[in-house]
């Protein structure tokens, strides 16, 4: 069966194989199905009037995070490229900005596929055994690993950084400062890594942290920033976006996008603050 892919928005993670597509249907296309996959609730506008367009093709399915898909099973490269994978579903801790805590309170496992981007939403909330099965696999991969799916400080134990050694060359691995999180915990963290003999070079050390959210700053962003620069984290500014139409009057402007993309970079965040990150 062809099975063609329509996504909203193009990412680093999105398929770009012949069956992957970001726009409506052109003269000749041909698929025997067509699933839009939504990621984004600010999505969801975009990826309907997709669904239209593409119905003239091949009957379609509309579906994804955005529409509470809880993914009860990962397919390697058909909904992400080959390479980025997901061992576990879920999160034990229950942020007020995020709703995968609501489709499953604690980790749910998946059998393990191989790829060296790990996207799970709480890889070290997960049970040990799960874990080392999870780094064993990662051993056997031939590219850096990268942990983009973001790494929980409050969860990190000794084993685990015995297990992030294991891995040559160092993975790249992102962190979360989340609202509500305390900053010592971070901070020691990123004590211990680096004590372990991980580098705060080239920008394997990193970390999500969550701005433009209501009653927040740019004094009070710029200020969680940069604490992330002084403990050798190199700080990824994530923008708040509302879920529900009740939240709009909260949506973050332009300005924030802008401040947004200024720490976005990681070039550009240690020459603008004096630092090197080579």
């Amino acid at each position: 069966m062809r099975l063609a892919r329509v996504f909203p928005r193009r990412t680093k993670a999105t398929p770009d194989d012949e069956l992957a597509f970001f726009g409506p249907p052109g003269l000749f296309v041909e698929a025997d199905e067509i699933h839009v996959d939504c990621t984004f609730t600010w999505d969801k506008e975009v990826a309907e009037w997709l669904a239209k367009q593409w119905e003239r093709v091949a009957p379609v399915k509309i579906g994804g995070v955005a529409y509470g898909d809880p993914g009860a099973s990962f397919v390697s490269g058909r909904y992400i490229k080959p390479g980025y994978t997901f061992t576990s579903r879920g999160c034990v801790r229950r942020c007020w900005f995020c709703s995968v805590w609501r489709r499953d309170p604690k980790p749910r496992l998946l059998p393990i596929q191989e790829g060296w981007n790990i996207l799970d939403d709480n890889l070290l909330a997960c049970p040990d055994e799960h874990v080392i099965s999870v780094f064993e696999m990662l051993r056997r991969q031939t590219q850096r690993v990268h942990f983009t799916g973001g790494l929980e400080a409050a969860s990190l134990k000794d084993l685990h950084i015995s297990l992030l050694a294991t891995l040559k060359p160092q993975p790249v691995c992102f962190w979360a400062y989340d609202p509500g999180d305390a900053f010592e915990t971070l901070e020691y963290a990123a004590r211990r890594l680096i004590d372990a003999g991980f580098s705060t070079k080239g920008h394997r050390l990193r970390c999500y942290v969550l701005v433009g959210y209501p009653l927040d700053t740019f004094s009070l962003a710029e200020h969680r920033l940069h604490q992330m620069l002084g403990i050798g984290f190199t700080p990824f500014a994530m923008l708040w976006r509302p879920e529900h139409a009740s939240q709009m009057k909260w949506a973050p402007g332009p300005e924030w996008k802008a401040f947004q993309r200024r720490w976005a970079r990681p070039a550009a965040i240690h020459a603008l603050n004096g630092l090197r990150g080579d």
